[in-house]
């Protein structure tokens, strides 16, 4: 099972390598952030299969507080934006 979960780890982790792309290329703003979302989510998603993989209890709480961090991150970038579009209006 753990080698299972192992490599479900390094999927994600390509995955999100692939969402390098969009940072680097990305059109417009919205979706940079989104990219870093993808960062965020697929390496929580990461560290949660390693810890269980490996029996590390305290990589899941590592990985719910990061998961809370980023929600953080998308309600600043929201702010940011309503705040930067009601100054040029």
């Amino acid at each position: 099972m753990a080698d299972f979960l192992l490599a479900a780890a390094g999927f994600v982790l390509v995955t999100v390598a692939v969402g390098l792309v969009r940072i680097l290329s990305g059109p417009g703003d919205a979706d940079r952030i989104m990219a870093a979302q993808l960062f965020g989510t697929g390496g929580i998603a990461a560290l949660l299969l390693l810890a269980q993989a490996m029996s590390v209890p305290a990589a899941i709480d590592v990985g719910l507080v990061l998961g809370l961090l980023a929600a953080f991150v998308s309600v600043a970038f929201v702010k940011g934006v309503t705040r930067s579009q009601a100054d040029e209006a």
